[in-house]
């Protein structure tokens, strides 16, 4: 779904029409309803929505909202889910449109070891000269001493959240004269000082730490304890050196710069508002205000509701870095992918995709493979409840899902400490609270605790870890990928300090900055550049125009030719939304999968594949993929090139069994269509198709000019392109290792790659 813009201009209210074919459960019928169009390939009736301006809203934009519409047609039922939210946007930077200053670089001193590059002795002539704007912030560096311990010792070895939940603890409550004002720590071994810390051991000393207070008749807390030790003294002013060509790169650099790093990273690490839900480890009536992991921060301040369950909020990575002329703080956006907050039956609905009332109510709305999907999704995440308890009052307390259970709240049966029997409904019954639901699943918690799929409520700021579903790929891309100018709002506005009667956003606020004299410009620094000359492209044999210059970064396949096709030997098909293409669909999506083959000049494709037509909510996907390939094979007397597999929404459970299947267990390509896509025969989307099946079947879809690239096609001097990248387990783990990846160029176009993929021990 595509998702929305806020509208500028006069608001009004009404007028938001759409057809209401969501995704029917029968087989005829067609119904027109206002409001969203609904999930595809349905048979709706009359809808439910309507449009206008929510209470609040600001006027002069343009919203819109809507209910969910249900059908009516003969053996149908169809229900609408309303599009993604639109896009909360970063407010617009204006550059300053003046030429960047020029210069040469420092000179380097001689026995000097560095790590920057020497420039050429004069600037380069190609091309067109202009002025960029970069997204790093001068930063000066204090000239006062900072303090390092180091040998931050507890009695075993935590997460890195909970040892900042324990610093945290150590410095606001057990000896807050000590650290006043306070250290900041990375969460692991290293923490620094604006001055000497006034321990009793005058270089070290032990504290015990209990992260809850102790209440009178209950258990006492547990008590941890955190050895502190002065082990060095850090010159910040030795990057200045450093920046002047008169310092090594040495390990006196790197901890200043580590300092000067956990400095900038300890208010979105630390920050906490109390008696917010949510809860950090130590306490859950403590709310991170920045949900982080182990390279970025996340604000709630530009954010998408896509739907599916998930939310996109902006995330920033800053470190700081020695520059030729000051040290900067180099800033960069990324994406967060949250779990949606709120009740936990609207989240489920959403990501299932069905919104009928029976979604949820095990053995008839909802199958055991949408039960397992759900699981697998919500594993994990923190939900709080809105039953009362003893106390009359509803707690805060966050709990963790582990199970959603094949059983309603009606049948989940449990005993009580009297050893009598009881179900969920009775249970919460006696408590005071009336289930309005009683035939929807129970979620179950870490400790094996039901509780009433309505009762829960998912916690906000949610990073999801998993993998993002197949059919938000497209979503996140767009959250994501921006264009510079675009970036670079978000950048600044990130960056921009409060201001009174402002809503800019602030993500490095100035008490840790100014407590150990750091600071960092507000304006994102300028540099001379040059755009090179765009090389040309090279197509095959056929095409309309065989050079192609691309103009702003992209150009036209219409009436090229691929420059290397491949050949299609043997390929099928198999149909796994029925729902939204009937067989004429299924057969025109072949017609028009081949016809796009053709004009890009793939051979050997069958015009009549096999098609199958397995049921979607099975899960063997391998022997249906299997028994797919036998008919290829039983029809052409080889094995299958080719296995083309058309796809439901929110299928990614589907997506991955097929892709182990074709790329773990048989080796054979596969591609997988969106249905809804595919059955609108947009050429374009076939053709973008065919980009990815070419390079997989191994063709080439284009190559750079020889002429453009003259070191690479010279056949006296051969070169090779060689990548390499590693992705290591998040900081002080040491039982998951690091994933290694090298591909190099095997041919004199680079245009094709052999890679080699491995996993070594982690740092």
């Amino acid at each position: 779904m595509s998702h929305q813009q806020y509208a500028r201009g006069p608001s009004r209210a009404g007028g938001a029409r759409g057809r209401g074919d969501g995704r029917g459960f029968g087989r005829e019928g067609f119904g027109r309803g206002r409001g969203w169009r609904g999930l595809r390939g349905g048979h709706g009736g009359s809808g439910g929505d309507h449009a206008g301006m929510p209470p609040g809203k600001q006027p002069g934009i343009s919203y819109t909202h809507s209910g969910l519409g249900s059908g009516g047609g003969t053996h149908s039922v169809g229900y609408g889910r309303r599009p993604a939210a639109p896009q909360v946007l970063a407010p617009r930077y204006i550059p300053n449109p003046k030429p960047a200053p020029g210069g040469p670089g420092p000179k380097i001193a001689p026995g000097v070891r560095s790590l920057g590059v020497r420039r050429p002795a004069t600037p380069g002539t190609l091309g067109t000269p202009l002025t960029v704007t970069t997204n790093n912030f001068a930063v000066t560096i204090p000239k006062t001493v900072i303090h390092h311990y180091d040998e931050i010792k507890a009695d075993n070895i935590m997460p890195a959240k909970f040892n900042m939940d324990l610093i945290r603890v150590l410095q606001e409550r057990v000896a807050p004269a000590v650290f006043t004002p306070r250290a900041v720590y990375d969460g692991r071994k290293n923490l620094f000082a604006s001055r000497r810390l006034r321990l009793s051991g005058e270089n070290s000393q032990t504290f015990d730490v209990t992260l809850e207070p102790a209440r009178e008749g209950a258990t006492p807390p547990k008590v941890y304890r955190v050895t502190l030790k002065h082990v060095a003294e850090i010159d910040p002013t030795a990057l200045s050196r450093y920046q002047k060509g008169q310092h090594s790169y040495d390990n006196t650099i790197i901890t200043a710069l580590t300092a000067i790093n956990v400095v900038i990273q300890m208010e979105p690490i630390m920050s906490a508002t109390s008696g917010t839900p949510g809860g950090t480890m130590s306490n859950p009536m403590l709310y991170r205000k920045y949900p982080h992991n182990s390279r970025s921060f996340f604000t709630d301040k530009e954010t998408w509701a896509i739907g599916g369950g998930l939310e996109l909020w902006r995330g920033y990575f800053q470190s700081v870095r020695p520059g030729l002329r000051s040290v900067l703080m180099n800033i960069d956006i990324s994406t967060g992918t949250m779990f949606a907050p709120g009740p936990m039956v609207d989240v489920c609905r959403a990501i299932l995709g069905n919104n009928s009332p029976n979604a949820l109510v095990p053995g008839q709305g909802l199958s055991d493979r949408e039960r397992l999907k759900l699981k697998n999704f919500l594993s994990n995440v923190r939900f709080t409840t809105t039953q009362k308890e003893g106390s009359e009052e509803v707690s805060a307390k966050p709990k963790t899902l582990k199970k959603i259970s094949n059983l309603s709240a009606a049948n989940y049966k449990f005993k009580l400490h009297d050893g009598s029997e009881t179900t969920v409904v009775q249970y919460f019954q006696s408590m005071g609270t009336t289930l309005q639901y009683p035939n929807y699943v129970c979620i179950e918690t870490s400790i094996g605790a039901p509780f009433p799929i309505e009762l829960c409520n998912i916690i906000p700021g949610q990073l999801m870890k998993k993998q993002i579903p197949p059919d938000f790929v497209s979503s996140v891309l767009s959250f994501s990928v921006k264009a510079p100018k675009q970036r670079l709002d978000s950048i600044v506005a990130g960056h921009a300090h409060s201001r009174e009667g402002s809503t800019t956003w602030r993500i490095c606020p100035e008490e840790y900055l100014r407590q150990f004299g750091i600071t960092i410009s507000t304006e994102p620094e300028r540099c001379l550049a040059r755009v090179l000359p765009t090389p040309a492209l090279n197509y095959g044999a056929g095409s309309k125009r065989k050079h192609i210059k691309p103009a702003n970064g992209s150009w036209n396949l219409v009436d090229q030719k691929f420059f290397k096709p491949a050949t299609v030997t043997g390929w099928a098909v198999v149909v796994y939304d029925t729902r939204t293409v009937r067989e004429p669909d299924v057969l025109n999506i072949v017609r028009n999968f081949k016809a796009q083959a053709d004009l890009l000049g793939i051979k050997g494709l069958s015009p009549n594949p096999p098609i199958s037509y397995p049921p979607p909510k099975s899960l063997d996907v391998h022997n249906h993929l299997h028994a797919a390939g036998n008919a290829v094979y039983k029809a052409t007397k080889r094995v299958p090139t080719l296995i083309v597999i058309i796809m439901p929404d929110n299928s990614s459970d589907l997506y991955q069994a097929v892709k182990y299947f074709g790329d773990v267990k048989r080796g054979v390509p596969t591609q997988c269509l969106n249905a809804f896509k595919a059955k609108k025969g947009n050429p374009q989307y076939f053709a973008n198709v065919w980009l990815k099946v070419n390079a997989k079947l191994g063709g080439v879809n284009s190559v750079l000019d020889p002429q453009a690239q003259k070191l690479l096609s010279d056949p006296a001097r051969p070169a090779m392109i060689i990548a390499a990248d590693v992705m290591h387990a998040a900081p002080g783990s040491t039982d998951r290792p690091s994933f290694i990846s090298v591909v190099g160029s095997i041919d004199s176009t680079a245009a094709q790659y052999s890679a080699v993929s491995a996993t070594q021990d982690p740092r």
